[in-house]
């Protein structure tokens, strides 16, 4: 990773036609870098996905108020290792002489940054984002983390729009602490548009960011996969999450096998509202097995008959149908007080004609964007710390934007 990191700052500053100014970081922030007092990695970069010890797991809940009490205060769901700082607590507990040696903990983000500035911070979009670290009612760390002694272990809190003056081969630059790579995406939207919105950020998971919406998370919300990540500013965004980019790729190649497909040939389908039509208007999309109320978990697809479909673009509807019925049921838990009237959709289905048309007619009372920008973690890293080095307004043109009109309801 260090080597990477050089390499790639090697290669631009070669570049004869840039000149650095600056540098920031945005990457996902569920892991942590555990370093020396001399700042060398004391052992791997431990892999989220990884299960979770139950024992340890119900101990810690047990002695820290329960499951649903410190979720609501922590903003965030029982996720095991995705909480980076059960990962903290499973090595103290586990691996307590490893603790020992441990003087800061790092989110990936800021080890990037300390690899530049030589210098230990911890950024908030990082700290706040379902760590199981940051108390959102009192606005501080959970007091666990003083209680197990973590808050030694992590550095300095600062801004999110924090630079440092740093040096690299002569030459001199403002360097960021990073960011977590969703609430990075968040901001070109920010920068770009007052009116309240939400960012449906769509790929394996497909997020719903509501940055207008304050209020706190409720049981029902963090049974229903819900969170809170906090932005740059400091400010809780309401998030709700899908595993649909995952679905849609397991039940296109289904279809694809069934109906002898190349596994690409949904990319060449074309929105066909009859077909929308003759599929809404069969008993069986009423059925309970797919209207049911864990949504979240799957669309339905998958327990449809796809011998019930005379073509793959019939059975290519019907996902397409109860993917985003699954999405509207997720972006519906955090759409808040009724303010928000904007959609926009970056990712992979904000190219798709269908599923697009599928959500602006479940959406009547809303204006549905796809949006397309390059880059866009990349590019809110770099607007994070905008003044700090450019002195230019920012661009009024860094989000394409194609709006889908309801133009029959389905």
């Amino acid at each position: 990773m260090k080597a990477s990191v050089f390499d790639s700052l090697r290669h631009v500053v070669r570049q004869k036609q840039f000149d650095i100014k600056a540098i920031n970081f945005s990457a996902y922030g569920a892991s942590f870098v555990y370093l020396d007092e001399n700042g060398e990695p004391l052992c791997p970069l431990y892999n989220y996905l990884k299960p979770y010890p139950e024992i340890l797991s119900s101990t810690f809940y047990h002695n820290y108020g329960g499951e649903g009490s410190f979720s609501l205060k922590t903003a965030s769901p029982v996720l095991g290792s995705l909480n980076s700082g059960m990962q903290i607590y499973r090595i103290k507990k586990e691996k307590p002489r490893l603790f020992e040696k441990i003087k800061y903990a790092l989110h990936l983000p800021q080890y990037l940054s300390f690899l530049i500035t030589g210098q230990y911070y911890t950024d908030i979009t990082s700290i706040g984002c379902h760590t199981n670290l940051w108390d959102f009612p009192k606005k501080s760390y959970h007091d666990w983390v003083t209680l197990e002694g973590l808050d030694e272990k992590l550095p300095p809190l600062l801004p999110s729009d924090t630079v440092i003056g740093t040096e690299y081969r002569g030459r001199a630059c403002q360097t960021g602490i990073g960011l977590h790579d969703s609430s990075a995406a968040l901001i070109p939207y920010l920068a770009s548009f007052s009116e309240p919105f939400i960012l449906l950020s769509t790929g394996t998971w497909c997020i719903s960011l509501n940055p207008f919406n304050n209020t706190s998370l409720t049981q029902r919300e963090l049974k229903n996969d819900c969170l809170s990540y906090i932005s740059y500013k400091g400010d809780p965004v309401k998030a709700s999450r899908v595993f649909a980019g995952n679905e849609h790729e397991q039940q296109a190649s289904r279809i694809a096998s069934h109906f002898n497909q190349r596994s690409s040939f949904y990319k060449d389908l074309k929105f066909d509202h009859e077909i929308i039509r003759k599929l809404t208007s069969r008993p069986e999309y009423t059925d309970a097995s797919v209207l049911q109320e864990n949504k979240l978990a799957h669309s339905g697809f998958e327990k449809r008959n796809l011998n019930n479909y005379r073509t793959y673009k019939e059975a290519y509807h019907q996902l397409m149908i109860d993917l985003v019925a699954q999405q509207v049921y997720s972006t519906n838990l955090i759409l808040g007080d009724g303010s928000v009237k904007r959609i926009f959709v970056d990712g992979g289905f904000g190219k798709n004609p269908i599923y697009m048309n599928l959500l602006a007619s479940s959406f009547p009372g809303m204006e549905v964007f796809a949006a397309s920008m390059a880059q866009a973690t990349a590019l809110g890293a770099a607007l994070a710390i905008h003044r700090s080095w450019n002195l230019n307004p920012i661009p009024s043109d860094i989000i394409e934007l194609k709006y889908y009109s309801l133009t029959q309801p389905v």
